[in-house]
């Protein structure tokens, strides 16, 4: 059994217990009182196992093992989507039942987080002397914004090297570009009083509400809308929004509901969900691209919708604003990140392949993903698991979960990842 395997499942579980999704920041607590608290409780813990740690402003904390100048970055996050409906278990729970921890944020982030704090306090006892300084650091704001990391990069240095545990083994050498934009859809005559559905930019609609000037029941239950009074619900199912096939998009039937009444309403299916320009034509080695309508709200004549848009590696994002100037309509960019492409035979990923296959008894090669990671963050950083090839999707949906087992992995291959890279 790996070193702190009973510690770790517990951490985990404690850390589960704390609804860190962003909510509005108060004095010292930039994004809400939640990720806060749970901040300072792994911080607490950390020095409890002996290690310096440090607040960034409540933005994102630290914990330091080892010295020198060269310095090696493990980028994880501590805040987490919200919970979202059709949990059959308490999502802040944090228990442990059938031999899997339950709860937001179990995979995503906290449970590598932890382990890999464990991690170093195994090499810690065994007297490891890493030739780095490594620096675990704790985001608190990678769901919604990085503003996090940006803060960090003005107070403090952020190493050029170094793995994020927010991906997928065996390792992601390449993560697609992420681009949230809010478009404008201009609506007459509209059939309804009200219309909304979504919460996260980055998780698929699971729910969607709308209010028509009139209800046709029969159309309505044909197309799976519950009928509450006056109002139409759509049910979906979550997922992470860069693998939105995952999930069932709430927004999609509300809007096929009102299409026969409104060609606006019609033009906005045939671009977001229908696709009649081939946005998903764009793809190169990496994949093709992603495009997943999040959160919707009606402005009086403005149908306003947040699209989340994953876009291959080495494709332009000139390229895809061009696809989307054939919409026809308004938008702006909310939020933009580059993709990444590192070289598949660099040291860094040679080596962590190496610890994988070890520890799996597995041989694979590099991967791409349109998730995207802390590593981002670094010049020379790359995503290492905890997510397995063939796991059930879990993440940004109802009863995530990381298996015992799979706390135990984690253990020895961020252990013997980090040893090696930092000796």
């Amino acid at each position: 059994m790996p070193t702190y395997l009973n510690e770790a499942v517990a951490s985990i579980c404690e850390s589960i217990r704390f609804d860190s999704a962003m909510a509005e920041g108060v004095s010292g607590k930039p994004f809400g009182t939640g990720p806060y608290d749970c901040l300072h409780h792994f911080l607490s813990l950390a020095r409890s196992l002996g290690f310096e740690t440090k607040d960034y402003d409540g933005y994102i904390g630290e914990v330091v093992y080892g010295e020198g100048e060269e310095e090696f970055a493990i980028l994880c996050h501590l805040d987490v989507v919200p919970a979202g409906n059709g949990w059959t278990v308490d999502p802040f729970g944090g228990v442990v039942r059938d031999g899997k921890i339950w709860g937001r944020g179990a995979v995503d982030d906290k449970g590598p987080a932890v382990c890999c704090l464990y991690a170093l306090k195994a090499l810690k006892d065994r007297g490891f002397t890493p030739s780095k300084k490594i620096k675990l650091l704790l985001g608190c704001n990678e769901e919604s914004g990085w503003a996090c990391i940006e803060h960090y990069k003005s107070v403090a240095h952020m190493p050029d090297e170094g793995f994020s545990p927010d991906g997928e083994f065996p390792v992601i050498y390449a993560e697609k570009g992420i681009l949230h934009v809010r478009m404008h859809f201009p609506l007459e005559r509209t059939p309804f009083l009200a219309f909304a559905g979504g919460t996260s930019a980055n998780m698929v609609c699971d729910t969607c509400r709308s209010t028509p000037r009139s209800i046709g029941k029969r159309r309505a239950e044909a197309l799976g809308l519950e009928v509450q009074g006056k109002a139409l619900i759509s049910h979906g199912k979550s997922a992470h929004a860069s693998t939105p096939d995952e999930g069932e998009n709430a927004i999609r039937p509300m809007l096929e509901y009102f299409a026969p009444k409104n060609e606006g309403i019609a033009h906005i299916l045939d671009c977001l969900f229908y696709d009649k320009y081939r946005l998903k034509d764009i793809r190169d080695e990496t994949g093709r691209l992603t495009l997943s309508p999040d959160i919707i709200r009606c402005r009086k004549k403005d149908m306003q919708v947040l699209v989340d848009i994953r876009y291959p590696a080495t494709v332009p994002v000139r390229v895809v604003h061009d696809a989307l100037a054939r919409f026809g309509v308004k938008y702006e960019t909310v939020h933009h990140q580059e993709p990444i492409c590192r070289p598949k035979d660099g040291e860094t990923i040679k080596t962590l392949l190496s610890v994988y296959e070890e520890c799996t008894g597995t041989k694979s090669e590099p991967i791409a993903i349109g998730g995207g990671t802390y590593a981002r963050a670094l010049p020379f950083g790359v995503a290492f698991g905890p997510e397995m090839p063939g796991d059930e999707p879990i993440v940004h949906q109802p009863d995530e979960y990381i298996t015992v087992e799979r706390v135990k992995l984690l253990l020895e291959i961020y252990e013997k990842a980090i040893e090696r890279l930092t000796k």
